[in-house]
């Protein structure tokens, strides 16, 4: 029987899934990672951890299945996006990676959007922070020794590539999240690397998610006892691998993403940018579609690091607010904790509970952080009806999904109905492993990528919606009144 592998390069993990060829899940690991902020705004990573969790994970899943995992075809990758990975002639990283969470390029950012209005529509958005490019400008300007040694920019996802085949390719999904990609056009735009003072010669080459990149060097496959044929996939970026893993790939499908960051994430058969509404417009992991998706820089993350801050497990936090909900919380959480993206583009935002009193309980606490992300996914359903593309439901996937209180509280703040999935939490791992399969096999998307048995469709519950409505607008008050204070701090 024949096996695939996908690996994701999380920012707080690296998560690998082996499957067989009727798509079960054979063997998992799940590795952790940590992050650097060295100064404000900042947020980096060493690319050389990625590649020793990578090979942890792959010891753990041979202790747990040696002979299918002596049996891969082919291997699937699918990454955080927009990470700047600078290499040297020697294909050694310069510096450590900048991530797509980090926010000091925003100056730079401005900039190429006020210097270059005209390429917007084409990279399917307006340059944001968190985006490759400006990244670039931000290193030219303040640590140019890095920037002339720099001779290839590479996505995090694609530096294990590089380390798996020896190959320097990207994919189309995670190249859109660069800013240097023309998406309608599937190809690089020299026009945007030219902003930023790169060529063509310094970015990886370009094939779809569902085409092989390579195959194995013949070290790696001796390491792991694997076939010297193994083929590693284009892969995705995680918001597309995780479309894929969920069957999302037709006009219309739609979904909400709660991991660390947090996605709305709809498919189009089209290019249909909308930068005005601050909406990514991408091309997506398959050939011939796209997709239209709000992206927060804050999701579940908070809910970690409430429960960090409580000194308390999740899951009991989870189960007493559970018992407590009646109504909307009191409390009220802005859930920037790194910024944000959608709809506010704005990395000096930062997390605030309003409305404390001598009352407040740790439950009203989770309480207000399970809203408060909810209602910036009211934010994100906004712009995406400014875009053209309305949500009439939504499936859930990342860890996130796994809590059915959760998703309640989304359905009755979004007022549509949210469905859970069997396996929904592998997410984007899940969705490499496919990929690795078509570019093994050359089988059509739509019969490998299917959706997953739904677990449970949770309806909005009208008093809620009733009374979310209110909540959601003093929210965004809330925003737009301690905006400048996020500025000056």
């Amino acid at each position: 029987m024949a096996h695939y592998l996908g690996i994701d390069i999380g920012t707080s993990a690296v998560k690998a899934i082996l499957v067989d060829e009727r798509q079960a899940a054979v063997a998992e690991s799940d590795v952790p990672l940590q992050v650097s902020r060295p100064h404000e705004l900042w947020s980096e990573q060493d690319p050389e951890i990625w590649w020793a969790a990578v090979q942890s994970a792959l010891d753990q899943l041979r202790a747990q299945a040696p002979s299918a995992l002596a049996d891969i075809q082919a291997i699937g990758l699918s990454g955080q996006m927009h990470g700047a990975v600078l290499l040297d002639e020697s294909n050694r990283p310069l510096r450590p990676a900048i991530l797509w969470n980090d926010g000091r390029s925003f100056r730079e950012a401005q900039e190429l959007g006020e210097r270059h209005p005209e390429l917007s529509r084409a990279m399917g958005v307006i340059p944001m922070p968190g985006f490759t490019a400006p990244k670039l400008v931000w290193l030219a300007r303040h640590e140019p020794d890095i920037f002339r040694a720099v001779r290839k920019v590479m996505l995090p996802k694609d530096y294990i590539r590089l380390k798996l085949t020896g190959e320097i390719v990207t994919d189309m999904s995670d190249a859109a999240g660069t800013w240097w990609l023309d998406e309608a056009s599937r190809d690089w735009s020299d026009a945007a690397l030219a902003a930023t003072g790169l060529s063509r010669d310094h970015v990886p080459s370009l094939v779809e998610g569902s085409q092989p990149s390579g195959t194995l060097r013949a070290e790696i496959a001796k390491r792991w006892g694997l076939r010297s044929d193994v083929v590693v996939a284009g892969g995705a970026g995680d918001a597309a691998a995780g479309a894929v893993g969920l069957g999302a790939i037709e006009d219309g499908s739609a979904f909400i993403s709660l991991g660390t960051s947090g996605q709305l994430f709809a498919t189009t058969q089209d290019f249909s940018p909308a930068p005005e509404a601050v909406v990514h417009s991408f091309c997506h992991a398959v050939p011939g579609r796209w997709f239209q998706m709000a992206a927060m820089l804050n999701a579940a993350s908070c809910l970690a690091w409430g429960a960090h801050l409580l000194k308390r497990d999740i899951g009991d936090l989870l189960r007493e607010a559970e018992t407590a909900y009646r109504k909307p919380s009191s409390v009220l959480f802005l859930p920037y904790l790194a910024g944000e993206r959608t709809p506010h583009n704005d990395p000096y935002a930062r997390g605030v509970f309003f409305g404390l009193s001598p009352q407040t309980q740790p439950a009203d606490l989770v309480q207000a952080i399970l809203e408060g992300v909810a209602f910036s996914f009211a934010d994100a359903k906004q712009c995406l009806q400014q875009a053209g593309t309305p949500l009439t439901h939504a499936g859930m996937i990342g860890g996130g999904s796994r809590s059915a209180f959760w998703a309640r509280i989304f359905a009755s703040v979004l007022n549509v109905p949210m469905l859970r999935y069997q396996g929904s939490d592998k997410g984007p791992a899940f969705g490499a492993a496919r990929l690795a399969r078509l570019a093994a096999t050359g089988e059509a998307p739509d019969a490998v990528c299917t959706a997953p048995e739904v677990l449970e469709t949770i309806e909005p519950e009208a008093p809620l919606v009733g009374l979310y409505g209110p909540r959601i607008e003093a929210f965004r008050r809330l925003y737009r009144a301690l905006k400048p204070e996020f500025v000056q701090a």
